[in-house]
């Protein structure tokens, strides 16, 4: 039986390509993301903990935010000398560095990566652990000169005697560039500008007296952990004291999260990858096993008992899950070092040669390959097993067409009931908490039944799909119809591969769409101002912005805006961290705010506070009441509850709560905060378009921030929507690769498996580019059944998520008809393409050998 089942692989080897293509693909982005993230793990923990001090002194680590404020953390520079007198320590250094600092060149542009990485500068010391050192030129001495990273230097084309002009919170100067420093380690990605001690602290933090943190080596035979203990005796619990590991482990952490977004969007495409895999290899060795039916009955006419049979099947699924994913293992490594290279090309200098292949990317590769090809085979390698002896006898193929589809319909049925009740108790629920699991739920229940059922839709949506055929291409366009008709399974499982990928695009396009609508709505309903300048990252900016906008011809009202991290201890004795938005009085004439009690002018008052009316019941909230709140730096106030408003409990990214305060509150408790947005009004009886010239030339030396106004504020909510949707369609791209892939397969084993048939026909009369024609229409109107299921099902996901929306405060509901006839064309194209080398060969079949065929 090995003998037999080896020279079965190797006989059906082209048979199983395309299938071994779908477990290369999935294994390659499994192995290919674990070798990536582990090598760029290694990297940046050594680089990490080469360039920590023995013990750093920061401020206490108190609000956080994923909006930024602005603020930098601060530390007593005198905090140094008192550090020195400590038992344990050799030195002690002053760091003065801000991170997200713009810096220009003489052109006006950006320095700075464009990679997401932060712009950092800092103040310039010798010290053993710096991730840089001096070569070329000499080290700043004073204001007005600084040092700048080589490979800043490289990419930008800047030297030694250029000019750089830092746009700092304190106000914009500029240095001249009098020295070259390289990395001795990673460059991450990060440009850095070195200044002199004293200008970066008084040029950056605004105060001589200030310090970011103090690094401090530890003295011969004394340990990093014995020097925390000896400074946390001197200091007490005012400072956060941490050493080297602790540093680094701190620093990974912060890494981590966009590794992370590199990992799992790596796995995503292997999971995707894997789903649609599962398909092919189905249909592979279904369409190979019935085949092989007279094979198989003639073994066990031999004496080969069904467990034997079964065995060999699964042997044979062995093999292509071996070969596929020692193949896949192969390509992950090759992808892994692709995007190290990618990483170099952006700014973050990795090294090939020191990639990490840990036991685990192995395990996982063969673990995935394998498991994935042995599964799959289960179900046909247990029809094989059923295969009687007396077919050995019979002149054609037992496909199985004729089995009923009973189980089929009463399984998927169950399924596909127990899917929509969970989306329908999604859609009732009024907690996003309660909605979302329901959502995973339907959306899971409902795929699992489309899967099941699928071949019960075959015969009515094909008959309404194919009932041009036959008046439009005549004999040729009825028998492509039957042949997609004659085993549902099949073409069920076939169209499958290519309905996942779409289902997908569908639930997404709807979901993005409704959130541009949303967002659109939105905007139109509480903007009021003619423009607004802001970042495009949301990242604050110096008041010399604010006050060039205020210098500006045909300026009126110019209202701030600031990001507040704050945290709240409600009634009910829960803690949220969250961020306010902080506004200047004139807030009614730049923005539209819904009240369910109270007015701006309570909101706007010293020492209030506004939030969520839903937010405040859930929490006992009431008006006037008063809220303990803790700022940044460990700044503490009880908060007045002066209004309720209806903006939704969650109005952007780490701002639970729609909570609003007045700009004197903020001032008052976080008072080194930056503007993230100006509101402005042209003056009474001003050209808006004149104005918006002079603030686009009052601007022009700060690249950082730009004016617009509602239509671009649209464009911009609508490209960061955008950005979900490119994973998307590139997740689709792969998943129609393999749906390809899968239709090549099926249509080119079905070719085998109606060598005879084909041969007839052509005896008859049928000419080759009838033939063609006949497998090309067989091809289009299997994809194009799988693209009508796939939307089908998309368009409910998509409504499920838009009522979760919903709960957010995205209540518009928008379906994107482009891409739903977009994707119904590409699904004709995606037949036509996979129909065109298992049409070749058909059309160039010997008539003769192919009657002949056994």
């Amino acid at each position: 039986m090995l003998k037999a089942t080896l020279r079965s692989f190797f006989a059906h080897k082209g048979r199983l390509l395309l299938s071994a293509l779908a477990v290369v693909l999935s294994v390659a982005f499994v192995a290919g993301s674990l070798i990536f993230s582990d090598t760029v793990t290694r990297t940046f923990d050594r680089l990490f903990a080469s360039t920590s001090a023995d013990v750093t002194v920061g401020p206490k680590e108190g609000v956080g935010s994923a909006l930024p404020s602005g603020a930098t953390p601060t530390v007593p520079a005198s905090l140094a000398e008192r550090v020195k007198g400590v038992d344990g320590v050799a030195k002690a250094e002053i760091d003065a560095a801000v991170e997200n600092i713009t810096v220009v060149d003489e052109h006006n542009d950006p320095v700075g990566p464009t990679t997401g990485a932060p712009t950092i500068a800092t103040n310039w010391y010798a010290a053993e652990r710096s991730p840089v050192e001096l070569t070329d030129g000499r080290a700043p001495r004073g204001a007005g000169e600084a040092l700048l990273d080589a490979d800043t230097a490289d990419n930008k084309d800047l030297a030694i005697g250029d000019t750089l002009k830092v746009l700092a919170r304190p106000g914009s100067f500029e240095v001249e560039i009098v020295g070259i420093a390289t990395f001795t380690t990673t460059n991450p990605g990060a440009a850095l500008v070195f200044l002199d001690t004293p200008t970066a602290q008084e040029k950056l933090l605004g105060d001589k007296d200030l310090a970011t943190s103090i690094g401090v080596e530890a003295a011969d035979g004394t340990t990093d952990a014995q020097l925390k203990r000896s400074l946390a005796a001197e200091l007490g619990s005012a400072y956060e004291l941490k050493t080297a590991d602790e540093q680094a482990e701190s620093a990974a952490a912060d890494f981590g999260s966009f590794l992370d977004v590199i990992k799992y969007v790596m796995l995503g495409f292997a999971g995707i990858a894997v789903l649609v895999g599962i398909f092919l290899i189905v249909n592979t060795f279904s369409m190979l096993i019935a085949q092989r039916t007279r094979e198989l009955g003639l073994m066990r006419a031999l004496g080969a008992d069904r467990r034997q049979v079964r065995r060999s099947v699964l042997t044979e699924a062995l093999l292509l899950g071996l070969v596929g994913s020692t193949l896949g293992l192969l390509t992950g490594i090759g992808l892994a070092a692709g995007l190290i290279e990618l990483m170099g090309l952006l700014g973050m200098n990795l090294d090939t040669t020191e990639m990490v292949i840990g036991w685990v990317t192995p395990v996982a590769a063969y673990v995935v390959g394998v498991g994935v090809t042995f599964v799959s085979a289960y179900l046909p390698a247990r029809r094989a097993a059923r295969v009687s002896p007396m077919a050995a006898l019979s002149d054609v193929e037992v496909t199985g067409v004729g089995r009923p589809l009973t189980v089929r319909a009463i399984v998927g049925g169950v399924t596909g009931a127990a899917g929509v009740a969970a989306l329908a108790g999604c859609a009732a629920a009024d907690r996003t908490g309660t909605a979302a699991p329901l959502l995973g739920l339907g959306v899971v229940l409902t795929l699992i039944a489309m899967v099941i059922a699928g071949p019960l839709l075959v015969r009515p949506v094909i008959r309404v799909l194919g009932s041009a055929f036959p008046a439009v291409f005549g004999s040729v366009g009825r028998m492509s119809q039957r042949n997609a008709l004659r085993n549902p399974r099949r073409t069920g499982a076939t169209a499958a591969a290519l309905m996942v990928g779409l289902a997908l695009v569908g639930g997404l396009s709807v979901a993005s769409e409704s959130m541009s609508a949303s967002f659109d709505r939105e905007i139109d309903r509480t903007l009021g101002a003619d423009f607004i300048v802001q970042n495009t990252n949301f990242m604050p900016f110096p008041d010399e912005i604010r006050e060039r906008v205020q210098e500006a011809d045909g300026s009126g009202l110019v209202v701030r805006q600031r990001f507040v991290p704050l945290e709240l201890r409600l009634p009910d004795g829960k803690r949220v961290e969250s961020t306010a938005g902080a506004y200047e009085s004139g807030l009614d004439e730049v923005a539209k705010i819904d009240y369910a009690q109270g007015d701006s002018a309570a909101v706007l008052a010293p020492d209030r506070i506004a939030m969520d009316v839903e937010f405040a019941k859930d929490h006992g909230v009431r008006l006037n009441g008063k809220i303990p709140v803790e700022f940044p730096g460990g700044r503490k106030a009880s908060l007045t509850v002066g209004a309720f408003t209806d903006l939704g409990s969650t109005t952007g990214p780490g701002s639970e709560g729609g909570l609003v305060m007045g700009f004197d509150t903020a001032q008052k408790y976080l008072p080194d905060g930056q503007d993230s947005a100006l509101y402005v009004n042209a003056s009474k009886g001003g050209d808006k378009d004149a104005l918006r010239a002079e603030l686009e030339k009052a601007l022009d030396p700060y690249p950082q921030v730009q004016v617009r106004d509602q239509a671009d504020y649209k464009e911009l909510v609508r490209g960061q929507i955008a950005v979900m949707l490119y994973l998307v369609y590139a997740l689709l791209g792969l998943a129609i690769i393999i749906a390809v892939l899968g239709v090549v397969n099926t249509l080119a084993l079905s070719v085998v498996e109606r060598t005879r048939e084909i041969g007839l026909l052509r005896a008859i009369g049928l000419g080759r580019r009838q033939l063609r024609r006949m497998i090309r229409l067989e091809s289009v109107v299997i994809a194009v059944f799988g693209a009508v299921l796939g939307l089908g099902l998309g368009l409910v996901w998509g409504l499920a998520i838009q009522q979760v929306l919903a709960l957010e405060g995205m209540t518009e509901l928008a379906l994107p008809w482009g891409t739903i006839v977009a994707v119904l064309i590409g699904s004709i194209v995606v037949g036509l393409t996979a129909a065109l080398l298992p049409a070749l060969r058909a059309s160039r079949m010997n008539v003769l050998a192919a009657i002949a065929h056994e």
